[in-house]
């Protein structure tokens, strides 16, 4: 039976033909991806049980340009019903954004209950006043993108938590009680503001 490093070095006849960007090389990419696998078991053995899956999954990274490097954070391949999927974190939606030349820069940030926050019109930036080292800033209560496009306005969409927690609840590791939402759930948050805030970007 193949393992999963030698089914990764098999993705590179299927990987090569669809890259978009330069800065994308399958032998950075395909270490990463063997890195990915090797530290999830669970992960390795929905790879080599549904190949298909993630032979796509490594496709997108070519097809995107996005890359799994860990050190950038922009995306991973993760177990999802069975299959094997590229899933693109907040940093790397605003990093493609920049990239694609549909937004100058951007940020997502929570806000919790002793903030001081203010929105002043979707199209200009928000009033977020509060004190980062202060540990007793309330329970979050929501967060916002904000993101600057290349005409120089400000696009800022928000979330409330009830509204994210209704997104959340749809993840079925989150119904398992394991998964990124338990792990990592202020990046998760973030995410959710910034995939609802990307349908509204000017499209390069």
């Amino acid at each position: 039976m193949t393992n999963i490093v030698e089914f990764v070095k098999q993705q590179e006849q299927v990987f090569t033909p669809v890259i978009t960007e330069n800065s994308v090389d399958w032998a950075k990419e395909s270490q990463f991806a063997i890195q990915l696998f090797q530290a999830n078991d669970f992960l390795a053995k929905i790879a080599l049980g549904n190949p298909v899956s993630a032979q796509n999954a490594i496709i997108n990274v070519a097809a995107i340009g996005v890359s799994l490097n860990p050190a950038l954070k922009h995306a991973y391949l993760v177990p999802r019903q069975g299959k094997v999927c590229l899933d693109i974190s907040y940093m790397g939606l605003l990093n493609l954004a920049i990239e694609s030349g549909s937004i100058v820069w951007g940020q997502s940030v929570v806000v919790r209950a002793s903030d001081d926050f203010k929105l002043t019109g979707l199209s200009s930036e928000p009033i977020h006043n509060y004190n980062p080292f202060n540990k007793d800033r309330g329970e979050i209560v929501g967060a916002y993108c904000t993101v600057k496009t290349i005409t120089g306005d400000f696009l800022t969409e928000c979330m409330s938590i009830e509204d994210i927690y209704k997104i959340r609840a749809r993840s079925e590791s989150f119904k398992r009680n394991s998964g990124p939402w338990v792990s990592d759930e202020g990046e998760m948050i973030k995410k959710t503001v910034v995939k609802r805030a990307n349908k509204y970007w000017p499209k390069s």
